[in-house]
Formats: structure tokens, sequence, C-alpha cells
């Protein structure tokens, strides 16, 4: 699978707003904001790439699989299942 994102790259000091409550009942637990937005930014990003990834390739995967039902897969004769 191809590299979501320069792992790598530097870090960059951002603004962003959030609601007191929440901000105060985590720094009290001592949760990492940042590496907590990190990873709920990874894993969104990775939901967005893999929907674009079925979007972009929705009719090849659908005459793929009307392709396997016409025909059967190469490996039928091989199945004990």
């Amino acid at each position: 699978m191809p590299q979501l994102y320069d792992e790598h790259a530097s870090k960059k000091a951002t603004n962003l707003s959030i609601n007191s409550d929440l901000l105060s009942k985590a720094r009290a637990l001592k949760i990492n904001l940042s590496a907590t937005l990190e990873h709920a930014l990874k894993t969104e990003l990775r939901k967005s790439e893999r929907c674009n990834w079925l979007k972009n390739n929705k009719n090849a995967i659908i005459k793929l699989n009307e392709l396997a039902d016409k025909n059967g897969l190469f490996s039928d004769a091989y199945r004990s299942f």
C-alpha cells in the first residue's frame, strides 16, 4: 500500500479551537493532544483514501466480478472446500 504521508516530515505548530471542557479533561488525564490528533487524522485520511480508491475502481471491480461469475476462477480446479 502506498504511503499516506511523510511520517518524517517536520512538525508544524498549529492553532485550533476545541471544546474547553474536553480540553481540560484531556489535560487532566495527561492525554498527548498532538499524538491523539495525528492518530485521528491518519485514521480519517486512510478512510478517505480507501473510499476514493473504491470509487475510482468501482467499474473495474464490477467487471472483474462479472468475469469471475461468468468464467469462474482460475483456481477453481484446485479448491478443496
